[in-house]
């Protein structure tokens, strides 16, 4: 019986990069090798509509249509057993767990614990600004537009996740600093054994000019200040079993 962890983020967060980390465990199978961009799951299905307009980079979030929950259109078991079958060709039959990753499913969390009850979701955050910065040279947006659309969508997230039974929300700079011990975290989070990082990470922050853009208060909620600033935070992780939610936690929140 096979199990979903979803990623979900904005695009430019580090979705990629936390997948590929996630999916070197030998019980872990993630979608590789596919004709769509960043081997993104949501292309591969034919179940929910996907097109350029569905999943534009910072304009997705805040869409109205694409926040789909439970009860909505999608909500039934012919797109479950659709989306599975259109899945299962590009997942390892033999590996219990099957990472899903695109920026959507930020906005599909708790349509997909409908679906796929067991499922388990990994939300990755990264600093508005660096965010703003990354997706300039593919949007025309004043970066004061990008960083507004991050607090909107990361708004909307913290309400989401009082939905979900089983989510865990990281930072892309916690990640680049500890990547042992984030994906250890994570790994816990899904109840498998620790597993070592073998890939190099670096902290793609560093590529962009620090540029004050966040207002002061603005992201407190997740721990970002202005130019490029961090401070400490509680990361969020939720499951119904004690044990994996504080193994979980204890690893992602070092002291």
């Amino acid at each position: 019986m096979h199990r979903y962890l979803f990623i979900g983020g904005l695009h430019r967060s580090g979705t990629s990069l936390l997948s590929r980390l996630i999916s070197d465990h030998p019980q872990v199978s993630a979608i590789t090798d596919a004709p769509v961009p960043e081997n993104e799951g949501c292309y591969l299905q034919g179940a929910i509509p996907h097109t350029a307009l569905d999943g534009a980079p910072m304009r997705f979030a805040t869409d109205p249509r694409q926040h789909l929950v439970e009860g909505c259109q999608y909500d039934t078991r012919a797109v479950r057993d659709r989306m599975e079958a259109d899945w299962a060709p590009w997942f390892d039959a033999s590996k219990p767990w099957r990472v899903e990753k695109s920026p959507v499913n930020l906005t599909r969390m708790r349509l997909y614990q409908q679906l796929f009850p067991l499922s388990q979701f990994v939300v990755i955050l990264r600093h508005p600004e660096a965010v703003a910065q990354a997706v300039s040279k593919w949007l025309p947006d004043p970066p004061e537009e990008l960083v507004a659309h991050w607090i909107a969508a990361h708004r909307q997230l913290e309400d989401d996740l009082r939905y979900l039974h089983a989510a865990c929300v990281i930072r892309y700079e916690d990640l680049c600093a500890r990547p042992g011990t984030t994906i250890e975290g994570i790994h816990a989070f899904m109840g498998l054994p620790p597993h070592p990082v073998r890939q190099e990470v670096r902290d793609g922050n560093a590529d962009y000019p620090v540029e004050p853009i966040l207002r002061a208060g603005a992201a407190d909620r997740w721990g970002y200040g202005t130019g490029h600033g961090t401070q400490p935070w509680t990361p969020h992780v939720a499951h119904p079993l004690r044990a994996q939610r504080e193994a979980a936690f204890e690893r992602l929140n070092p002291r």
